[in-house]
């Protein structure tokens, strides 16, 4: 005859082996992976429930980095960036290393200075599918590609769109020292004189959310 299973009750938080920081439904976590030589998985922790005999595991919901995901790592796609996933498991609470934040996109473009536990999040991802939400993001440069939040972009001042020094046969050097740009669609034959200084940015911030070309 099988031995029953412990009753499991819900908790409010569970506190990390050998830490003070508590955790609670909601938070976000990095959960200890199996082989060592990965660095830690992401999960959002959906529930935490406790048996009898004092063993802890939490429901989590899983974020992807993207070279998890089915079509792997691109060009836009931030170091920090992770996807939140359809993917629901249980694991064991001492498998927790540490608490993280998730940030929106917006917010982490806004950052001063990120740390070792900042990630960010623009995505759903259908983990059997590989489909993502949204499908569509703003586009940027010539390249048309999204908004990748650790590279150098310049801005038009005509247009206003963002551009890549690459792009626009400029090194990220000498896009630093620019003080106004057109880009090749807005110049005249004034404003071309003008490509020797122009407005560089890391962090677009709110022009992050200015409507661009789609797809």
């Amino acid at each position: 005859m099988a031995k029953a299973r412990p009753p499991r009750r819900t908790v409010d938080s569970y506190t990390i082996k050998g830490t003070n920081k508590v955790v609670r439904a909601g938070d976000c976590v990095l959960m200890r992976p199996s082989d060592s030589s990965k660095p830690p998985y992401v999960a959002k922790v959906e529930k935490i429930e406790s048996d009898s005999r004092g063993h802890v595991r939490v429901e989590v919901r899983w974020y992807y980095r993207p070279e998890e995901s089915i079509g792997g790592r691109r060009q836009f796609h931030g170091a920090k960036e992770v996807f939140l996933s359809d993917h629901y498991d249980v694991q064991s609470a001492d498998t927790i290393e540490g608490k993280c934040t998730v940030h929106s996109f917006k917010s982490y473009t806004k950052l001063d200075a990120v740390g070792n536990e900042d990630f960010f999040c623009r995505f759903e991802y259908n983990s059997s599918t590989g489909a993502f939400n949204p499908d569509r993001v703003a586009v940027y440069c010539k390249c048309e590609m999204p908004y990748n939040p650790d590279d150098l972009m310049v801005q038009c001042e005509g247009c206003t769109d963002w551009f890549h020094p690459h792009c626009i046969d400029l090194t990220p050097e000498e896009a630093k020292r620019l003080e106004h740009f057109f880009c090749q669609g807005c110049s005249s034959e004034d404003q071309k004189k003008l490509n020797s200084s122009h407005n560089a940015s890391r962090h677009p911030e709110t022009k992050v959310d200015t409507k661009r070309r789609r797809r």
